[in-house]
């Protein structure tokens, strides 16, 4: 009870504090090849290996949760299976070119606005409003999550697309313009978040 409202707190509605794991978590960003070497080329597939952030989650009042990741741009590594030249050549293009991580380091990811439902005992779906900063650049970007929460972790799973022209993005290509990337990307995440103490 508050005593300066007479209101009745309840308990339930605040919301949990996890922290993300990056170790178990994974995040991938997969391109795709276009032009005249794209029968033969790869679709690169980028593990993003360092990223941190935070949840708050409320599954009594889904508005009251949040979301905020911070993502080290330098640390996209190439996953598929490759020669070392080409996986060198990709990296360095993404890095240099692509993010251009010495001037752009970090890539955000912040929750404005949090809705759901719920489908199951501790599984929900959520839909995010959210700004995503990238190269320089923050759009909104409304991202669908699968989330189940257990006595100490929780897990949010689905993928969502971004343009790379929406971030001022330079499409790049290789092998002098016969092989190159489309705009559009796909990201996976499976994030598992730990419970705070």
């Amino acid at each position: 009870m508050d005593s300066a409202t007479g209101v009745k707190m309840s308990p339930e509605t605040s919301a949990v504090h996890y922290t993300i794991d990056p170790a178990a978590s994974r995040f991938t960003v997969r391109a795709f090849a276009a032009g005249l070497l794209s029968g033969f080329g790869h679709n690169p597939v980028i593990g993003i290996r360092d990223f941190s952030g935070e949840v708050n989650f409320s599954p009594d009042n889904l508005a009251a949760s949040s979301v905020g990741i911070t993502i080290n741009a330098g640390s996209f590594e190439v996953q598929n299976d490759v020669s070392e030249k080409d996986r060198a050549e990709i990296t360095r293009t993404m890095n240099d070119q692509v993010l251009e991580v010495k001037r752009f380091p970090e890539i955000a990811f912040e929750s404005r606005q949090v809705s759901g439902i719920q489908l199951g005992e501790s599984l929900y779906v959520l839909k995010m409003e959210s700004d995503l900063f990238l190269h320089g650049v923050t759009r909104p970007q409304t991202i669908s999550a699968n989330v189940a929460s257990g006595d100490d972790k929780l897990r949010a799973y689905g993928e969502f697309s971004i343009k790379q022209s929406d971030f001022k993005i330079r499409l790049v290509s290789v092998a002098g313009g016969a092989l190159k990337v489309k705009d559009e990307l796909k990201l996976a995440f499976d994030i598992i978040a730990k419970k705070d103490a």
